[in-house]
């Protein structure tokens, strides 16, 4: 199984301004005195040591992540990010049709503003699932793209299939399950399992009863996964002052990893108010925790999402 982030922003879409691209750049210049540049080829391992927050943009489009197992492509999500990955998948087809299967974990904006900017959606050819256990899922679709908020209507390349909550189907050979989580609305998680693989999709949620009797329905929903990609929006503090908002934090997603024995936890929906330097360091922090909650026989491993994160299993 191999996953690929091409959108990892909660709310709504934050791309970099140029007042924080001046900065980067500043920051850059003054390290290149520091470090004594003196010509060209000093330059590729130079950049090779500079801080991940300014060699590395995080990304400012909304969730959407690729996953692919065995022949199948899913799509987890349908934020702003869906629109690169269409175009990424026109190109990578070289004219064949694109079968996919989009699994929507809820209909909030930053979560389906992308679907009428996915371009293999305009080719009839194409054969595109959307999944999704919100009621209603199908009318909540087309109300996005009425004529009052967008030109073009949605598109019949979309076949629309509605899940419950606590459902268990295939796609192929591909195991799925659905777990209801906790937020405003609605939101569900997706557990996708392809033999002995197993990816948990679970963002958008808050956990407020941190008792390990109130979240061993979650665990146990998260238990042995190979990957588990979750929300960690807030802070430690800005989760308890943003109560009822329906998110999460990485201390929290740390705890909840080491009790369901997941092995790969990686760290998505980041707050569009963060800038790249400050969701490394709140990074930096969540691994000096892992390190004091670790114990010999823990193996767990956590990563920041950005655009582009690409994993294999």
């Amino acid at each position: 199984m191999n996953i690929r982030f091409w959108g990892v922003r909660g709310s709504i879409a934050s791309p970099l301004t140029n007042a924080e691209l001046t900065a980067r750049i500043e920051e850059l210049l003054q390290l290149g005195v520091k470090s004594g540049l003196t010509c060209e080829s000093q330059i590729p391992s130079f950049i090779k040591g500079l801080p991940r927050h300014i060699r590395q943009i995080i990304g400012g489009d909304t969730s959407c992540v690729e996953v692919r197992a065995g022949n199948k492509l899913l799509i987890l999500d349908a934020g702003t990010g869906i629109r690169l990955l269409g175009l990424d998948l026109v190109r990578m087809s070289m004219g064949n049709p694109i079968n996919a299967h989009i699994l929507l974990t809820h209909t909030h904006w930053d979560h389906i503003s992308g679907l009428p900017f996915f371009v293999p959606a305009f080719n009839p050819n194409n054969k595109l699932t959307i999944y999704g256990a919100s009621s209603g899922l199908k009318k909540r679709l087309e109300g996005q793209q009425a004529p009052e908020y967008f030109p073009v209507p949605l598109l019949s390349t979309f076949k629309i299939v509605q899940l419950n909550g606590q459902d268990q189907f295939q796609i192929g050979d591909l195991q799925i399950r659905t777990f209801r989580l906790n937020h405003p609305g609605d939101s569900y998680a997706y557990r996708i399992t392809h033999g002995n693989k197993t990816i948990v999709y679970a963002t958008d949620s808050e956990y407020k009863e941190l008792s390990v009797k109130a979240l061993k329905p979650f665990t146990d929903f998260f238990h042995n996964a190979d990957i588990l990609i979750y929300d960690a929006q807030f802070t430690l503090l800005e989760n308890i002052e943003k109560e009822d908002w329906g998110h999460s934090n990485m201390f929290y997603g740390i705890d909840m990893a080491l009790q369901a024995n997941v092995k790969k936890l990686i760290f998505t929906h980041h707050e569009p108010a963060y800038d790249d330097k400050k969701l490394w360091e709140i990074l930096h922090l969540a691994n000096e925790y892992l390190d004091i909650c670790r114990q010999p026989d823990t193996h767990l491993k956590i990563y920041l999402a950005f655009e582009g994160l690409n994993m294999t299993i």
